[in-house]
């Protein structure tokens, strides 16, 4: 059987500039081992980013999801302690995955960001509420892998977010920057809720 293509779909600005940044990389690299001369990118000036107002949940919101009981749904109980964590030490999710209990260090976890470390391979030290240990306890040794949470993908923890934002009642509307078109609109906050919204509460 034939594999079908993915239908195309509309890009945002920021995605494009993104993709181009890394096409321009590659030529750059390929110029420096000889395999071509061709310069595409030698007279473009690239187009800005573009990004809205950030949108965050409060303290109380948090503390609401924190307590909420989803005994019911013991798969989102822990999605959702992995959130609040993440919500509590700040850090992106492709830092939270890799955390083992080595990482935590004197009451605080302790890691280098991945995304800067070629940049700035200073160690980053957080140090841990009462809130955040309890998690950290919780959690020990259920992981068969080391790992401070047991988790899933990436994705399945976006969409697990959103579910757990509906079932605690987080579903105030916000007004972000569709990242497609690069207009505002108004969301619930649940519809849009992600990893990155614990790194900026």
């Amino acid at each position: 059987t034939k594999r079908k293509s993915p239908k195309p779909q509309a890009r945002g600005n920021n995605t494009i500039c993104a993709l181009f940044s890394k096409l321009r990389a590659f030529f750059n690299w390929c110029n420096e081992q000889e395999i071509t001369s061709n310069r595409p990118f030698d007279k473009y000036n690239g187009i800005a980013e573009k990004y809205g107002k950030p949108y965050y949940i409060s303290l109380e919101e948090r503390n609401q999801i924190a307590d909420y009981n989803l005994s019911k749904y013991p798969h989102l109980e822990v999605q959702r302690d992995i959130f609040i964590f993440q919500c509590l030490i700040g850090c992106r999710v492709s830092d939270l995955l890799k955390m083992t209990k080595d990482n935590v260090i004197d009451g605080a976890i302790d890691y280098i960001p991945h995304k800067t470390k070629n940049e700035s391979p200073d160690p980053v030290s957080v140090p841990l509420n009462d809130r955040a240990k309890v998690l950290v306890k919780k959690y020990e040794g259920v992981d068969k892998r080391g790992k401070l949470f047991p988790f899933i993908s990436a994705q399945k923890y976006n969409d697990s977010i959103k579910d757990i934002f509906l079932h605690c009642g987080i579903t105030r509307v916000i007004t972000i920057l569709n990242p497609t078109t690069g207009e505002e609109e108004k969301r619930p906050i649940n519809e849009v809720a992600s990893s990155h919204l614990a790194r900026r509460t």
